[in-house]
């Protein structure tokens, strides 16, 4: 962590807490229930000035542990914790549940299955199945792509709030191949498609030569957290090829659903 946190940082407590403390402290506000907060909630709750607030947070933010939302400034946790997450990755419940239906995707259907969060405009892999074919899709853990035109990030974003959707399609679209959508009015339509059949495709928009398809993951309050998701080379997936594996693509969202929660009304 960086040195530039101040051991000045004054608290409520008779014993001053050291600036490490205070940052780790600051980090442990965060949780399910309130995944953003600003300065002054952080401020009231934790005793200290809101300089010393805005100097811990600045830090943090530089050393990736936090970032903010430009929406509304307030902060999140940041990728450098997922990072370090990822050495206890097994405890993780979405990727723990899910690891058991992608063997069974990857098996039933030949190719890459992957499993992705949605993080700013783009999608993060938190975990990859590669093909066991001689041609296939290779992605790597933590790699990301647009959400826009990716199956996985168009899965998520299908249900996600409009603000999240606005920011995506107000960050760079940039077609990745010739065939990438990247008008944000063909986009909305694309999108309300996919909310209207539950599943994603991607025709060759974020890679060429790939096409894939995805479906959404929600956890036990029904928000969609996640999508898992199966690519491969168009010359094994045409588009008829494609479309019948929706079914066991579906399967395994609504499994990993089910596994982490969530009941359908």
């Amino acid at each position: 962590m960086s040195t530039n946190l101040s051991s000045s940082d004054d608290a409520s407590s008779p014993h001053r807490l050291s600036s490490v403390a205070s940052a780790l402290r600051l980090l442990k506000e965060f949780s399910a229930d309130e995944s953003e907060l600003g300065i002054t909630t952080l401020a009231q709750r934790m005793g200290l000035a809101k300089s010393t607030i805005h100097r811990l947070t600045s830090t943090l933010v530089s050393e990736g542990f936090l970032e903010q939302n430009p929406l509304n400034e307030k902060y999140r946790l940041g990728l450098s914790l997922f990072g370090l997450g990822t050495l206890v990755r097994r405890r993780m419940n979405v990727s723990t549940e899910a690891l058991e239906h992608l063997h069974a995707l990857r098996d039933r259907t030949g190719e890459t299955v992957h499993l992705a969060v949605l993080e700013q405009a783009d999608i993060m892999y938190l975990f990859n199945l590669e093909s066991q074919q001689a041609i296939g899709m290779r992605s790597y853990l933590g790699v990301r792509k647009p959400a826009f035109c990716s199956s996985e990030g168009r899965a998520i974003l299908a249900f996600s709030p409009p603000a999240v959707v606005k920011h995506v399609l107000k960050s760079a679209l940039l077609a990745r191949t010739p065939r990438t959508v990247i008008k944000p009015a063909a986009l909305v339509k694309l999108l309300a498609g996919v909310a209207q059949t539950g599943y994603a495709v991607d025709d060759e928009e974020s890679d060429a030569g790939m096409r894939g398809l995805a479906a959404p993951i929600r956890d036990a309050s029904g928000t969609v957290i996640a999508a898992v998701g199966m690519a491969g080379p168009v010359q094994r997936l045409s588009k008829k090829n494609l479309r019948s594996f929706t079914p066991w693509v579906l399967h395994a969202a609504q499994a990993i659903s089910t596994r982490l929660g969530y009941r359908p009304d």
